[in-house]
């Protein structure tokens, strides 16, 4: 499998050669990974109810690439349109994200497809002008986060493999299972706690490294405290987890939090995922096979499980067991001395093997597997450093994340690959999600709880948040709540469905939902759906409102506070979606709203042009925008107006009447709708939309 390239040097056609090889190869991988299928049918299975049909993985990679250089604008060109929203986004068990009612093409077709990108993304990295070290806003960057992308994929996907039937899957040569275990309880190591002095870590590395390629919440920084502790000197094993099974483990509730009592109960669960009860014994599931279960290779479970063993373990030695936090897990790998880069370190990684190994394989220091074999859980929820920052082309990445629902895991397994090896790695997932991931667990007077209440803390979606949700201010009517007015003083009589595009944090989509009784809201931004989506859940949002600089307040507002309360939520649906390349079923809207949008799309004029064909005959498309055009945001070739060309003003009213005029017919003379958003206490942006009203001819 393949190896990080180093985002420095010297040379850039020798840069350009390991960026082109380390693509290849990484497409090549990924595509040898869905050889172990039986047959294509197996392609339209859906081994993981909470996930997709593993052809919508096949796909998804690949259109990953064209999708980001359109949206960086390295390219113009789209290869499939329709390819690149079906398969567009990959984030799971997201509502905004449902694929089920989605008709997948022919697998040859995406074969097809996927060769064509191949062919695209080669040639652009042979021709591609950058220069070293590679950075951030380099388009070597969107190559790289590619690259990246894949190798999560292909970890990602094998877990899913392990969770089909095992008639679905043939053997394959280039996919190892370690024949290194046993089944006899006396040949299982015996775990033993290591002691660990404390001292203050720093975790994070600054925005200007030039290592290799990171994740967005890999930068910035974070100074700890790591008091005194103990460590176990192996992971857990099969044989040590199978105890706790045999002691009734899964059936007592003391050791089961309520979240994780309410999953292992709806779902019947009494043993490991990859563990098959046949009699009184247990086999045990791997890539390609089945096997007895190997009681000294690492256990693969999801942090509900991880966390009741160690409540188990708590009281049958009568000590604080837990989890390790980030920085405990850092201070062990720190004190093993193990290379930065997994190149030079022996461990079960980077495909060494397609399955664990035995837990007293590779020794690191006084401790066995602190890099591969399985991830290991920790108690820390995903949070971002000091100095965090999203990137731009990819901004729901980790963002969504910041919930403290999903929990960190560390150090890799045998499945992973680039990134996903490094020392500064962090990926984080719900806590009844399966990885290939096990745990350690450590002594400690000290308990990472992370049960805080949540504050939304992003500056900018919090902002969005109190324009939608909070005061008003300088006079100037909510704004979402106007435009809602708006729409249903002309929407036509018995409207069914409307579209809010470009929803945001969903303020217009809730008060449409007064008076309609199908809504979809619809951002680019996934951040701002997941607001939207968590406001009405938990009916309350809860956000830090900026007064000054660092200054914060913490807000609180509730659907009972906006009256939103008697409202039935039913046929209220938030999406992820691309405006510029809407899915197909996204269709026969009697009303479209779409507010501040047209100045932020990559193509405006393809967005007008294609909205034609979601709107019902005699149907209102309401659309308004500041026209604040900005090269930061879209390129000048692509602005509508408010540009001198030949001597010519080109005003961006007129061009969009020019669009429309054929297809609609205009309601009302174009009129204006002032809107207030603050930054902070003494600082608004006092903007006005220009507002358009049209009829579907």
């Amino acid at each position: 499998m393949t190896h990080n390239i180093k985002l420095n040097g010297s040379d850039i056609e020798k840069k350009r050669e390991e960026l082109l090889s380390y693509f290849i190869e990484t497409f090549e991988n990924y595509e040898k990974t869905f050889d172990i299928f039986s047959d294509d049918s197996v392609f339209n299975q859906r081994p993981e109810k909470l996930r997709h049909k593993l052809i919508f993985y096949f796909g998804h990679t690949a259109t990953f690439y064209i999708n980001k250089l359109i949206l960086a604008g390295y390219i113009t060109k789209r290869i499939n349109p329709a390819f690149e929203s079906i398969f567009a986004i990959g984030v799971d068990e997201m509502r905004w994200d449902d694929l089920q009612n989605i008709e997948f093409p022919e697998i040859n077709k995406v074969r097809e497809y996927r060769d064509e990108v191949k062919k695209l993304i080669s040639n652009y990295i042979k021709n591609l002008d950058f220069t070293l070290p590679i950075s951030w806003d380099s388009p070597a960057w969107i190559i790289l986060m590619g690259i990246e992308h894949e190798n999560i994929h292909i970890e990602t996907s094998s877990v899913l493999y392990r969770q089909l039937d095992i008639k679905f899957i043939k053997p394959d040569n280039h996919f190892n299972i370690c024949d290194d275990f046993t089944t006899n309880i006396k040949d299982v190591p015996k775990n033993k706690l290591i002691d660990i002095k404390g001292k203050t870590l720093k975790l994070g590395k600054p925005h200007n490294s030039n290592d290799f390629y990171g994740w967005d919440n890999e930068y910035g920084e974070k100074l700890i405290e790591v008091s005194d502790f103990r460590a176990s000197k192996y992971l857990v094993s099969n044989q040590e987890f199978l105890e706790f099974v045999q002691d009734g483990g899964y059936d007592n509730d003391n050791f089961w939090n309520q979240e994780a009592k309410l999953w292992k109960d709806n779902n019947n669960i009494k043993h490991p995922t990859f563990w098959i009860k046949q009699n009184d014994k247990f086999l045990y599931r791997t890539l390609t096979s089945i096997i007895a279960l190997p009681l000294n290779w690492p256990v693969d479970v999801n942090y509900h499980e991880a966390d009741a063993f160690c409540k188990y373990l708590s009281i049958k030695t009568k000590k604080k067991i837990a989890l390790p936090s980030e920085a405990q897990y850092q201070l062990i790998r720190e004190i093993s001395n193990i290379p930065f880069d997994s190149v030079q370190i022996d461990a079960n990684i980077n495909f060494k093997y397609s399955s664990s190994t035995p837990i007293d394989k590779y020794k690191h220091g006084d401790f066995f597997d602190v890099v591969g074999n399985v991830w290991q859980w920790s108690s820390s929820t995903m949070e971002p450093f000091d100095g965090f920052k999203v990137h731009p082309i990819y901004d729901d990445f980790t963002v969504p994340t910041f919930d403290n629902k999903h929990n960190l895991i560390k150090g890799g397994s045998w499945a992973s690959i680039g990134n996903e090896t490094l020392e500064s790695a962090r990926y984080a997932f719900r806590k009844h999600f399966y990885q290939h991931a096990g745990f350690r667990y450590v002594e400690t007077t000290f308990q990472d709880e992370n049960d805080e209440d949540y504050y939304e803390t992003d500056k900018i979606i919090s902002q969005y948040c109190e324009f939608h949700y909070g005061e008003s201010y300088l006079g100037v009517d909510n704004f979402p709540k106007k435009i809602a007015q708006i729409a249903k003083k002309y929407a036509p009589k018995d409207t069914k469905r409307v579209l809010d595009i470009g929803c945001s944090v969903g303020r217009t989509s809730l008060e449409l939902k007064r008076d309609f009784p199908f809504v979809q809201g619809i951002d680019f931004s996934t951040r701002f759906i997941k607001v939207a989506i968590e406001f009405i859940k938990n009916k309350e949002l809860k956000y830090k409102k900026t007064i000054e600089g660092d200054i914060t307040e913490d807000k609180t507002i509730t659907l009972k506070d906006l009256n939103l309360d008697t409202v039935d939520m039913d046929g209220l649906e938030f999406w992820q979606g691309d405006a510029c390349n809407l899915k197909e079923h996204f269709n026969s809207y009697d009303l479209i709203v779409a507010i501040n949008l047209l100045d932020r799309l990559y193509d405006s004029e393809k967005f007008l042009k294609d909205i034609t064909s979601k709107i019902n005959k005699d149907g209102i498309f309401i659309i308004a925008s500041p026209f604040t055009w900005d090269e930061q945001y879209v390129p000048k070739d692509k602005w509508l107006g408010g540009k001198v060309e030949n001597g010519k003003n080109i005003y961006s009213q007129d061009q969009l009447n020019q669009l429309l005029e054929n297809d609609f017919i205009m309601v009302e003379d174009p009129f204006e709708v002032e809107f207030v958003i603050q930054e902070h206490c003494r600082k608004y942006q006092h903007t006005f939309s220009l507002l358009s009203i049209w009829k579907k001819r």
